[in-house]
């Protein structure tokens, strides 16, 4: 792998639907719905335009427009916007043709995102063809108790996948194939016979494996090296889906804030005042 990482961010409404978050706070995609004051997608930007390791920033959105203010208040000349595509794959492939391997993978709702885990996540992959970040059960519950409530059993432990991948060539991009059905093999088993094969549905099922060994079998399916990444910040497993999660990631963006001597941001803001017209945003 180079030294420079391309890094992806899916921020696309999937099969044009409008997500339930986005209706609430009224706006017309989920990756501008406020989160601790601002649209969650500025915070994952943020966090990876502070990441020495990324070289260059494509947002995969399938209204490129509703974000240009969003990328101009960035200031950032290493973010550009690639229409994306009604699934999850051909938005990975169609971001990937507009920029350059290595790539980091990763949604707009991860708002506990940091350049430290980018750089943790982005060292550990060397090497390797592909790669996934986790975290584990005692680190995501250290983050917030009710962070997360499924996770992969494993022989060594219980998992939690991070919406972080690393795709080393463009030859790996054939490991994005498993998303096609939509991933989630959490909440739906049978994804995973299609994407992984039935004996590692029974090992992911009945926790036969270890974290590492599952992944010796994924990379003799695909014929890849792919690695599992274990990061050391358990937030990274607790993403935006709905509004219990929302209200998590508020506290944990004010705590992380108070911890670091800024003042704690207004986490319970008139919503309506972030509409897409709002100043925020221009």
């Amino acid at each position: 792998m180079s030294a420079g990482f391309s890094a992806i961010v899916l921020a696309g409404r999937r099969d044009g639907r409008l997500d339930p978050l986005a209706a609430n706070a009224g706006v017309s995609h989920k990756c501008l719905v406020p989160v601790a004051g601002k649209p969650m997608l500025l915070h994952v930007l943020e966090a990876l335009d502070a990441s020495p390791g990324i070289t260059r920033i494509v947002v995969s959105i399938d209204a490129p427009d509703v974000i240009a203010p969003l990328i101009r208040r960035l200031g950032s000349g290493r973010i550009s916007v690639e229409p994306s595509a009604p699934n999850l794959v051909d938005s990975v492939f169609g971001a990937a043709n507009a920029s350059a391997p290595p790539f980091l993978v990763t949604t707009a709702d991860n708002v506990n995102l940091t350049p430290a885990s980018v750089a943790e996540i982005l060292a550990a992959a060397q090497g390797a063809d592909a790669a996934a970040a986790f975290a584990r059960r005692e680190r995501v519950v250290a983050a917030h108790p009710d962070g997360q409530r499924r996770f992969y059993r494993f022989r060594c432990g219980d998992y939690s996948n991070c919406n972080a991948y690393v795709l080393g060539s463009r030859e790996a991009l054939k490991a994005a194939e498993v998303f096609r059905g939509g991933g989630q093999f959490a909440k739906f088993p049978m994804r995973i016979v299609k994407a992984f094969g039935l004996l590692n549905l029974i090992r992911f099922r009945y926790g036969l494996a270890t974290l590492d060994g599952a992944f010796r079998g994924f990379s003799r399916r695909f014929g890849l090296a792919i690695r599992p990444i274990r990061v050391s910040d358990g937030a990274l497993a607790i993403d935006v889906d709905n509004e219990r999660t929302l209200h998590i990631a508020e506290t944990i963006l004010g705590e992380r804030g108070s911890a670091l001597g800024e003042p704690p941001q207004e986490v319970r803001l008139d919503r309506a005042a972030h509409r897409l017209g709002d100043p925020l945003l221009a």
